[in-house]
This record gives structure tokens, C-alpha cells and sequence, in this order.
């Protein structure tokens, strides 16, 4: 645990009772602040008091007297679409009004400090896509360095859940733009941007917004080195404003569609290699195509962001590329869950939009795609581009016969179940082939979430072939 610093005997509230919010009641109580925990849901509220935690109705009339902040959980929203009552009214009380991020970067650094041979840094991951495969990527390569190393945020423990930090210690932590957008302080050593793309625009009210709380990670404390995705215009202009000129060595470009050979330092992915250029010349180059955690270009922009904040660390190029090949990838997102008879299972559940399964169809060349479930507005339209690679697509859940309407010539069988589809795709795929499933849809008509759904598809993946095997 991170005690929070800077509160010590003071009334601090807290409003939001998941994770993130019972862990900063503990981390407050540990630095020695007196936590005033409030929930909407009163089924909250009784989690935490069946935990040993104290409720405060921060509804109620002088519920804000002696107060000193208001902590609130990412989810809860404070300006748009409009700010949650509790937070209007701490906001007119004139009650300043953070999150468990702005609470870490305050608290995180300690006098112990003064004793180690190298300080500990911290690495923040923001972006549209990609981000926590790229926590992820980023904390293995220093894993595999011998580095020590925690990760958190919006991936993996809570930021005042972690330990203390050791001697050296870099700790890597995604953060999204709800997280972002209200943290009062912002202080990674390296900040990453991987790409941009429109999302949560109700919650900030249009794409300008969303920008904004992005960028808030760059701009609130200045990191030493920004890893900037220019692949996008609002990434390129991001870069361009934190740089003093094209030979500024601070800010680290990448990309995964063109050549970026005119910066003090970039790295790009083109054609399934990766270069890293310095001042004008090519200083590195990894192979990227075998690489089985990191399929498909999405992955290889990914790819050129860990890599480019490692480097920043210090570390070495061929370290990093035997870290890219022992990379198992995150469950659910590109993950291969076995391999028969020349045949490579992978499972995209994550995949739960349009935008994302395109991704996923264009990383394979022949595919045997199992898609489906409760699909969202628009359909599969925008995957006609797509389809090119997909030998077959098998068809499930509640939007079955509503995609094979929007698959024209492209061959489908409808499933309806995933034991059918894996069945079937399994039986009918060859030597060279990816059975994949990148749903296109939601899971809720058949799995509780789409983490669910795809531990199903392992789970009948790794029957299969264990059934085999044996």
C-alpha cells in the first residue's frame, strides 16, 4: 500500500466504493486522514462496512464541514454529461475535488528515496487503444531485464494498492481518460499516447474533450520523455507541442503506418519490421512477423510504444526482442490459446466492436472467424473491407442471422453456440489457418462479459486438443 501523503489528521471523503475506492480509504487511513466513505448504491455502502469501513452520508445538509478533499472513483462522472450530485456539491462548498491517481503522484515519492543507488520511475500508458497491452508488454520487457517492476492503474492492482517502491524500481500504469481528466497531480517520469480515436465523447463532452483529458498526462507535470503515437492528427499535434523542434530527443515518435527517419528519435513499424532511428539513422531493427503476442499492425504500433519506453529506460534492443517472443499476450485480446495440426486458436473476446474486430481480421491471412453474440448498432457493415482474409465465418448468439445477411459471398455457417463453432472451425480448418474469435459484438446475450466469453472459447479450444493429445 501507498500511504497517502499530506492529509494527516484531516477528514478526507471518498465517494465511489469499488476497488479503487476501498483501496484509497485504506491508503488514507495509512497516512494517518480520517476517511469519510459514501456510495450511491447501498449495496456499496454494505460491502464496505461488512469490511470494516465507515460510511458518511455526503448528502445530507453540513456533510461537508471540516472536510479538507473529495476523492472520487474514475466511473463517477463530474462535469459531463452533468456532475453527480455529491461532487456539485463539494464543488459549491469549495471542497477540492481529486482521484486515487492525483493521490499517488502526491505520495508515491518518500524520503526512503534518499538511500537508493537509483530513484524509482514511473511509466503512464494513455490512449484509445492498445494501452494495456502496452502496460503489459512494457512491464514484461523489464521483467525479462531483471528489472524490478509493479503494474497498476487501470490494469492490474490499484495505484495506492501497489508496495512501496524498491531500489530502481520502474512501476507501469495505464491510465484511462477518466482517470486522467481529474488527477491534480500528474507526474510520470515517461508518458505514453498510443493512438486516438473517438470514445466516452458523452463523458467529455465531444472528441475535443476526450482530447483534452488525454492530454492532461503531458501537459499537467511534464514528463522527462513522451512516447507520442503520430499516426493521428491529434498525436502528431501533441508532439508537436511538446517538442522544440524536430531534433528534440525528449519526445519519442512511433508509428505503424509510415517511415518516421526525420526526428532526434523515433520508432516506427513498417511491413512487419521494427526500426528505431536516432538523429537521422537507423540504430536497431527487430522482425516483428513471427512475433505470436504481438499479431497484426495494431499490436505492432503497441509494439513501438513499449519498445520506445524501454529504451528510454536504458534498455538494450536485443533484450527487448527476445522479450517481444516470450510475450504470451493479455487473455482476450489476440490471445493464441493452442495450436493443432498446423492450425492457431486465437481469442480476440475483447473484440466486441466493429473497429476492434477489423483490427483482428486484418492481423491474419486465413481465417476461420467465429463471430456474433449481441451486436450493436450499424451491424458487421464496416468489416466488407475486412472480410478478404475469412475463409469461413461461424456464426453465434443473438446476432447470428442478422451478420450472415452483412456477410455477402463470404461463406458462414450459423452455430448459434460457441461448442458448435469451435467445433466446426476446428473440423473444417487446414494446415496455416487461424480459427479466431473476434466477436464484432457485445457478449451479454450469452456470457456474462466478454472475459466470460472467452474463457469459454479456451476452455473448448484446450479440450479439444488435450482430447487429441491424449
Amino acid at each position: 500500500m501507498i500511504p497517502v501523503r499530506g492529509y494527516e489528521g484531516q477528514r478526507v471523503a471518498v465517494l465511489g466504493l469499488g476497488r479503487s475506492g476501498l483501496a484509497t480509504a485504506r491508503a488514507l487511513a495509512g497516512g494517518g486522514a480520517e476517511a469519510l466513505l459514501w456510495d450511491d448504491s447501498p449495496e456499496a455502502r454494505a460491502n464496505a462496512e461488512a469490511q470494516g469501513f465507515a460510511c458518511h452520508d455526503l448528502t445530507r445538509n453540513g456533510a461537508w464541514e471540516g472536510v479538507a478533499a473529495l476523492i472520487v472513483s474514475p466511473g463517477i462522472p463530474h462535469l459531463y454529461p452533468k456532475p453527480n450530485p455529491v461532487i456539485a456539491a463539494a464543488v459549491a462548498a469549495g471542497v477540492p475535488v481529486d482521484n486515487d491517481i492525483g493521490l499517488f503522484f502526491r505520495s508515491f515519492a518518500t524520503r526512503d528515496w534518499d538511500s537508493f543507488d537509483q530513484v524509482p520511475r514511473v511509466v503512464a500508458v494513455t490512449g484509445s487503444n492498445g494501452k494495456s497491452t502496452t502496460t503489459a508488454l512494457i512491464h514484461h520487457i523489464l521483467k525479462v531485464a531483471g528489472r524490478p517492476t509493479q503494474m497498476a492503474g487501470n490494469i492490474g492492482r490499484g495505484v495506492l494498492d501497489i508496495d512501496p517502491a524498491h531500489d530502481g524500481e520502474v512501476v507501469v500504469i495505464e491510465l484511462s481518460s477518466y482517470q486522467t481528466e481529474l488527477a491534480r497531480a500528474l507526474t510520470p517520469d515517461i508518458a505514453v499516447f498510443t493512438n486516438l480515436s473517438p470514445d466516452h465523447l458523452d463523458r467529455h463532452g465531444g472528441l475535443g474533450g476526450y482530447f483534452a483529458a488525454k492530454r492532461r498526462l503531458f501537459a499537467e507535470g511534464g514528463p522527462d520523455r513522451a512516447v507520442i503515437g503520430v499516426d493521428e492528427f491529434e498525436g502528431a499535434f501533441l508532439a508537436n507541442q511538446l517538442s522544440q523542434g524536430p531534433g528534440d530527443d525528449r519526445v519519442i515518435r512511433i508509428s505503424s503506418s509510415h517511415k518516421l527517419g526525420d526526428y532526434g528519435w523515433s520508432v516506427f513499424a513498417r511491413k512487419g519490421f521494427l526500426a528505431e532511428w536516432r538523429k537521422g539513422r537507423q540504430v536497431a531493427s527487430i522482425d516483428l512477423r513471427e512475433v505470436k503476442g504481438l499479431p497484426g499492425e495494431h499490436n505492432h504500433q503497441n509494439a513501438c510504444a513499449a519498445y520506445a519506453a524501454v529504451r528510454a529506460l536504458g534498455v538494450a534492443p536485443k533484450l527487448i526482442e527476445g522479450a517481444f517472443h516470450s510475450f504470451e499476450g493479455l487473455p482476450h485480446r489476440s490471445q493464441t490459446v493452442g495450436e493443432r495440426d498446423g492450425v492457431r486458436f486465437v481469442n480476440d473476446s475483447k473484440a466486441t466492436n466493429v473497429d476492434s474486430a477489423a483490427k483482428a481480421l486484418q492481423a491474419f491471412k486465413r481465417i476461420r472467424w467465429i463471430a456474433g453474440g449481441l451486436g450493436k448498432e450499424g451491424g458487421i457493415a464496416g468489416l466488407q473491407p475486412h472480410l478478404g482474409s475469412v475463409v469461413k465465418a461461424y456464426l453465434i448468439g443473438h446476432s447470428a442471422r442478422d451478420f450472415a445477411l452483412e456477410l455477402g459471398g463470404t461463406p458462414h455457417e450459423i452455430c448459434e453456440t460457441m461448442e458448435r463453432a469451435v467445433a466446426r472451425a476446428a473440423e473444417e480448418a487446414e494446415p496455416g489457418e487461424v480459427v479466431l474469435l473476434a466477436p464484432a459484438a457485445a457478449s451479454f446475450d450469452q456470457y456474462a462479459n466478454f472475459e466470460k466469453r472467452g474463457e469459454d472459447f479456451a476452455a473448448r479450444v484446450r479440450a479439444l486438443i488435450g482430447g487429441e493429445d491424449g
